[in-house]
């Protein structure tokens, strides 16, 4: 069945802080000149923000570029940050960090605690009152190029195709749209974003882009342990030194707090878990005197790039754009990739205004990175662009040198430090790695996976095709299983994963496709890269509330 198709000025692939940032910088420019641009969102969550997650403490200096009265015009930013906290986690005790030794990128006055999901829904509000057009519950699924190799758009998702790939009876074939330019503004391991960044080659030029996963969970907790506006950050225990690692607790408003904890990507123990290392944190003394007698209400995870300045790819190719995430913009140093992601849709959609004003479309918009140089954007990744090298060689030697760095050296190092190879190389035999021991859940303040991802809101069509995609379907056993003990079991936070045995005891794979976050760590993290993460229909996945 043909594709029928739209057509628009810019089409935007995304409904996170990057692309929404990018439609409606673009409307605004076309009001303040009396141009009409067409401008359509598309975004693959059920509604704008159904698969935002994020810790979150907003810098709010990007959004008062782009909505300079977001104060008085509703913006869900009700918690400014109060009082800031960084712990040094033992088994069971803690050393606090005075403030006056942290260096500037832990600071966060003038912050606000938020919930990303939220501030996604405002902002789509923002955008559908300036004439974007969204469409929520269509996942981009293709890139569409033209006759000379630009692309062109993007096609959506067929829906109702059955688990074999045939047609079903509710089948109808996804839209092609159809731009002069398209965004892209996926978040982190965007699917369409990594297919864009292996056709171009834009990466050629940069380090091997690192990640971790953040896993989080939204309490409501006793209103006499609730202090509005406390981030606490913490390092260490129960991470061992070598290993990246941290947890964040951070007080919203109503009673409601936001717990998680970060593993980088990068550790070598195909042993560890970083959903098992998430549940010990809430253990931990410091974290539990918040969490106890209260009730927990909200889970998720997602990757989140952390290479830095020296692993951005190039983010023009004819007929496109990477903002956001999707091409790595985020400051790991600071936990914070928000004002990142609206500033760089900015910039991005100022390019864009000025080449659909001259004419032109389908080229390469090269004034979207010349005035990412020349912004304060650059200037605060260029100083952070160590951060993760250092933290990298491990926690005693990575703070001190990292501290040295911004403290002494104000992050203007003569030096910069590079990413040697992606994290799914890091990995290390299963013999050659102690195992690791985690406690059982306690029902409390730990808990299992499955009652985890229940909620989550998680929800797939379970007759469809899988989006958890095997390039060689024996690599899982043959090599994952004997060589890594199958760390694709222990590194997925929903249990999409198993190993099973039939009944000769022959071992094989079950992908429980159903469950999928989108957090995206089996695409990075598969030792073999044997996994590719694609989208499924449409609308499908985690639904957050309040994340």
């Amino acid at each position: 069945m043909e594709r029928e198709a739209m057509e628009f000025d810019a089409v935007v692939v995304g409904g996170g802080p990057a692309g929404l940032a990018a439609a409606i910088r673009l409307k605004q420019l076309a009001a303040a000149s009396n141009q009409e641009i067409a401008v359509c969102l598309i975004e693959k969550g059920a509604e704008i923000g159904a698969h935002i997650l994020s810790g979150a403490v907003m810098d709010p200096r990007a959004l008062d570029e782009l909505l300079p009265d977001w104060k008085t015009t509703g913006a869900p930013l009700n918690a400014p940050v109060s009082e800031d906290r960084f712990l040094i986690l033992s088994e069971t005790g803690a050393t606090r960090v005075p403030n006056a030794l942290l260096p500037g990128c832990f600071h966060n006055e003038g912050n606000y605690v938020i919930s990303l999901g939220n501030v996604c829904r405002w902002l789509g509000e923002q955008a559908e009152a300036l004439g974007v057009e969204i469409y929520p519950g269509f996942a981009g699924s293709e890139v569409l190029f033209d006759e000379n190799g630009a692309v062109k758009g993007v096609a959506t998702g067929d829906m109702g195709r059955l688990h074999d790939g045939s047609e079903g009876p509710n089948f109808q074939p996804g839209m092609e749209l159809h731009g002069k330019y398209t965004f892209f503004a996926e978040g982190c391991r965007g699917h369409l974003g990594k297919q864009l960044i292996a056709h171009f080659a834009l990466d050629r030029d940069a380090d091997p882009q690192t990640y971790g996963i953040g896993l989080k969970e939204l309490w409501e907790i006793d209103p006499a342990r609730h202090q509005p506006g406390l981030v606490v950050h913490s390092g260490g225990w129960p991470m061992q030194p070598d290993t990246y690692g941290g947890g964040f607790l951070y007080h919203l408003e109503n009673n409601q707090i936001a717990v998680g904890f970060v593993v980088g990507l990068g550790y070598a123990n195909p042993h560890l878990s970083p959903y098992e290392e998430f549940q010990r944190y809430k253990t931990h003394p410091e974290i539990r005197k918040f969490l106890e007698g209260g009730k927990r209400i909200a889970y998720g995870a997602r990757a989140l790039t952390a290479g830095g300045l020296q692993s951005l790819p190039e983010t023009v190719f004819p007929g496109g754009v990477l903002v956001g995430d999707d091409a790595g913009f985020l400051n790991a140093a600071r936990i914070k990739g928000s004002h990142c992601a609206i500033k760089t849709g900015s910039l991005a959609a100022e390019a864009c205004f000025a080449a659909l004003g001259a004419g032109r479309q389908r080229d390469s918009l090269t004034a979207y990175p010349q005035a990412f140089r020349e912004s304060w954007l650059y200037d605060e990744l260029h100083r952070a662009r160590n951060f993760k090298p250092w933290m990298s060689k491990g926690l005693w030697l990575g703070s001190l040198m990292f501290g040295i760095d911004q403290v002494l050296l104000r992050g203007k190092a003569p030096w910069t430090l590079r990413h040697g190879s992606p994290d799914h190389a890091k990995l290390k035999p299963a013999a050659d790695c102690p195992r690791i021991d985690y406690p059982k859940p306690d029902g409390v303040l730990s808990f299992d996976r499955l009652s985890s991802v229940f909620l989550s809101s998680t929800n797939h069509e379970e007759d469809q095709p899988c989006h958890l995609q095997l390039k060689d379907a024996s690599v899982p056993v043959a090599i994952n299983l004997a060589t890594y003990d199958a760390p694709e079991q222990r590194y997925c936070p929903a249990g999409v994963y198993e190993i099973l045995h039939d009944a000769g005891g022959e071992p094989r794979l079950q992908i429980n496709a159903q469950n999928c976050l989108h957090c995206k760590t089996c695409d990075i993290k598969d030792p073999t890269q044997n996994i590719t993460w694609v989208t499924p229909q449409g609308g499908e996945g985690p639904t957050y509330p309040n994340m």
